[in-house]
């Protein structure tokens, strides 16, 4: 602020960039013992807490970490806006359509996978996709849709009339060198494609203290969508200081 109380212009100007959380990993916790502990929805009233823009929550179809009781919880527990990840399915269709969520990010699912491994394939899958975007439009959920960086996909999300995409920023951050670099342009020259088109680019997949800064410096993008890392790293040093030392990154990146 300066002396007469109002923004200095370059900050006017700058962007902000949203951190959501994904609080997953916190119930893959909890229910590899059973139980109640450790409970995501401290986890969501911590990020609340600490800066934290949303919640994310996948509640896949065998409900290996986020159940469904549990996004019920979190939306009563904290007004941050959930996002609901989430499988092209009738079942999670009518799952998002019970709780109404702030957003639904629609997602690739394999049982056998770890974590989800890519992005969704929105231009092979688009006639399967179509009536899903607009039923969860029509009940006012923002859809989004979890695709790599690539113009094809961006395409897809077009004609579906997605109002978000997420690119997945996996390749990047598993990738060094100049091929790190490579990738990082894809997503920085498809996030401008995609705000050129009148979509929100947010961005998610891999990204840890080490290497979030160049893809928070991108200034088109809106959100980064961040969990098992910072996960991981409240096992040592606290969630609320894991979430804290992320937000400052991205805020020295803008």
């Amino acid at each position: 602020m300066n002396g007469a109380g109002t923004m200095p212009q370059q900050d006017l100007l700058r962007p902000i960039l949203r951190l959501g959380v994904n609080i997953d990993h916190v119930a893959t916790i909890r229910n590899a013992r059973g139980g109640d502990h450790p409970d995501p929805v401290r986890a969501a009233e911590i990020v609340a807490q600490v800066g934290g823009d949303g919640i994310t929550a996948h509640l896949r179809e065998d409900r290996r970490h986020i159940r469904d009781e549990d996004l019920r919880r979190i939306q009563a527990a904290t007004s941050l806006p959930l996002n609901l990840e989430m499988a092209p399915t009738e079942e999670m269709v009518r799952i998002a359509l019970a709780h109404r969520p702030h957003a639904a990010c629609i997602v690739p699912e394999r049982r056998e996978e770890r974590t989800t491994e890519g992005g969704l394939d929105a231009a092979g899958l688009h006639n399967h996709l179509a009536p899903v975007v607009s039923r969860l439009q029509e009940a006012g959920i923002r859809v989004s849709l979890f695709i790599a960086p690539d113009e094809r996909q961006l395409e897809a999300a077009l004609r579906l009339g997605a109002e978000v995409v997420e690119f997945h920023t996996g390749e990047y951050a598993h990738a060094d060198g100049e091929r790190r670099a490579v990738e990082l342009k894809r997503i920085a020259d498809l996030a401008a494609l995609a705000v050129k088109n009148g979509i929100e680019p947010h961005a998610g997949h891999g990204l840890t203290y080490e290497n979030v800064q160049p893809v928070a410096a991108i200034p088109q993008l809106a959100e980064l969508n961040i969990g098992h890392y910072l996960v991981g790293e409240a096992v040592f040093v606290g969630l609320e200081a894991a979430v804290r030392r992320m937000r400052e990154l991205m805020d020295a990146a803008r």
